[in-house]
């Protein structure tokens, strides 16, 4: 069975929707990095119960960010943020060589406080 890492991000987001048995089993799977073996001799189950657990769960954590698309989200304000400080640090390195104008900089370490005050939230 071939893990599709997006499962371990997609557990974070929606793990808690999850039953008990599906998110222990696709943690332990998928961050423990334990064998299908592993995990049904550790939970005294099948290891055919624990690979449908974990394609139910798998199913189920697509479906969830199909519909709400979560993680898709936080994903592309990550992207965001990251484009806001790359500009915000290339207006300052601009503003320096070109005579340092104060309010400029004060703008700057405005901009970037609120993207990681952002970037912490989310």
């Amino acid at each position: 069975m071939a893990k599709d890492l997006r499962i371990s991000f997609l557990l974070d987001f929606y793990g808690e929707m999850l039953t008990d048995t599906q998110r222990e089993v696709v943690d332990a799977y998928y961050n423990e990095d334990l064998s299908l073996a592993e995990i049904a001799g550790d939970r005294d189950i099948t290891r055919q119960g624990v690979r449908d657990a974990i394609k139910r769960a798998e199913q189920q954590l697509l479906e969830m960010e199909e519909r709400l698309g979560l993680a898709r989200r936080f994903q592309e304000i990550q992207h965001s943020l990251t484009l806001i400080c790359d500009c915000a640090l290339a207006i300052q390195d601009l503003n320096e060589e070109h005579g340092r104008v104060q309010g400029i900089d004060e703008n700057v370490s405005k901009i970037l406080k609120c993207a990681q005050e952002i970037a912490v939230e989310a």
